[in-house]
């Protein structure tokens, strides 16, 4: 009995065994460990989409800075002028223009022409002055005439001449680039105030006198706005660099030097350095050249009848 109990004991004991290591077997078999290495995978695919969203976020932060601090560069360096739509840098748009204004002399207009006679295009060029169809007025190849032959209506009222005035202030600015001092002292006169002036001269130094320096109304080349007495209006100015420059280049922008030395018996006047009467630049380059007064070069006569 007893060793049959040992041996029920013993086939118990080897069936339980073997049930316990077939358990054992089956969890061992069990996809433990793929659990473990899928949260594992997870864990680590977690931690690579989050620092991937960082690197992304932080990539996203950094490049901004970049870009204000690419801008507030070239900001610094580039001129405050930028084309629009895009082109050429304004540093390389300036270089040529640097460079083409160092090869040509700083002026306000195109090139100035004192040689020859001035074209419309050049800087100097002065038209002729406005006609007048008034009646009483005297135009000699498009000149209006004014001196003790020719007279003017005691109406004709015309203000200085702007185009005069133009071609003066060129004159006085060209003038002062060679240090020299030309100002306007007297322009237009009417016949009215023509006539005060030459009767206080009248009154001072008689009539005789006076008609050798003034001109009686209605006979002044002021009265026509095409003159001006510049700096000093006397015999003081005689000799000055302002009166030889005047003398020698008021041609070129359209004056003559209306009452010059030596010609008093035909101007009817004494010899004026400051007197300039305007024509315009094709006719004073031909006076001028000619070497004749007014009344030489058209053939006329200045004296009172």
């Amino acid at each position: 009995m007893k060793r049959s109990l040992f041996a029920v004991l013993a086939a118990a004991a080897v069936i339980s065994c073997t049930a316990c290591g077939k358990d054992v077997v089956s969890r061992i078999d069990e996809p433990t460990v793929s659990t473990e290495a899928v949260t594992t995978t997870a864990a680590e695919n977690t931690a690579v989409t989050t620092t991937a969203a960082v690197t992304t976020v932080t990539t996203a932060a950094e490049k901004p800075t970049e870009a204000v601090t690419t801008t507030e560069a070239q900001q610094e360096e580039a001129p405050a002028a930028v084309p629009a739509g895009g082109g050429e840098s304004a540093a390389q748009q300036q270089a040529p223009q640097q460079s083409q204004q160092s090869q040509q002399p700083a002026q306000s207009g195109p090139v100035h022409s004192h040689d020859a006679v001035p074209t419309p295009d050049n800087y100097n060029y002065g038209p002729a002055p406005a006609q007048y169809n008034i009646e009483g007025l005297t135009y000699i190849q498009g000149v209006l005439i004014a001196n003790k032959s020719y007279s003017l209506p005691s109406n004709f009222n015309p203000g200085m001449d702007s185009t005069c005035l133009n071609q003066f202030y060129k004159l006085q600015n060209d003038a002062s680039a060679q240090g020299l001092y030309i100002y306007d002292s007297s322009d237009f006169r009417s016949y009215d105030y023509q006539s005060q002036i030459y009767n206080n001269y009248v009154a001072r130094d008689g009539q005789a006198a006076a008609d050798t320096y003034s001109a009686r109304p209605g006979y002044s080349e002021h009265q026509t706005g095409l003159a001006i007495d510049v700096n000093q209006i006397d015999d003081s100015f005689i000799g000055t660099p302002e009166a030889n420059w005047l003398e020698a280049h008021c041609h070129e922008y359209g004056f003559i030097l209306r009452y010059p030395r030596g010609k008093q018996d035909i101007t009817g006047y004494k010899y004026e350095s400051w007197h300039i009467r305007y024509v315009g630049t094709d006719m004073s380059y031909a006076i001028h050249s000619s070497g004749l007064t007014l009344e030489e070069y058209f053939g006329i006569d200045s004296y009172y009848h």
